[in-house]
């Protein structure tokens, strides 16, 4: 089972093999984590995007489901792209949140990665709870089938207080 643990930082500085982007269904950048991996990962990341829109998601990526792009310029080997449902927006189904999760760590598993870090998916700008978001989180993973395989899942949080939402979450998961 791969170790689960919560850090304050920057996710686009993790020498992990797959970091979760927070995207939305465009695939081709935007604000917050999504914005912060497109410029740090350079040009080739963006490329990569618009390859899998033109070739596989015509439509875009839709909410609560995961593809997996080369990392560009990052430490990373994968970026693994994800689209969180919008609560601001009427989309407040628990199960598509969990999904955001659980496909992310799928489609890690499908290109060979063993550890992944993760945002807080959807607790920005699309408005949920960081407390729900992380109870959500945490669960999903722990349930998660893949996680039996992988070494590490790393939840990078940027800010102290979402931090402890998840410290909290995997507190309580120590305790059951």
């Amino acid at each position: 089972m791969a170790r689960l643990e919560a850090v304050q930082g920057d996710i686009t500085r993790e020498r992990v093999d797959a970091i979760v982007n927070a995207a939305n269904s465009s695939l081709l950048g935007g604000g917050g984590v999504d914005g912060a991996i497109h410029r740090a990962a350079g040009p080739a990341l963006l490329q990569e995007c618009r390859a899998v829109r033109r070739d596989r998601l015509p439509d875009g990526l839709p909410v609560g489901d995961a593809v997996a792009t080369g990392a560009g310029d990052l430490p990373a080997r994968w970026v693994i792209h994800t689209v969180g449902p919008n609560r601001r927006a009427g989309q407040t189904d628990p199960a598509l949140l969990a999904s955001a999760y659980t496909r992310s760590l799928e489609v890690a598993d499908e290109v060979g990665a063993r550890t992944v870090a993760f945002p807080a998916v959807s607790a920005g700008v699309y408005g949920w709870d960081p407390g729900e978001v992380a109870r959500i989180a945490v669960e999903a993973t722990r349930t998660s089938p893949v996680t039996e395989r992988l070494e590490l899942v790393r939840f990078v949080l940027f800010s102290e207080d979402v931090l402890e939402e998840f410290r909290s979450a995997l507190g309580d998961l120590a305790d059951q």
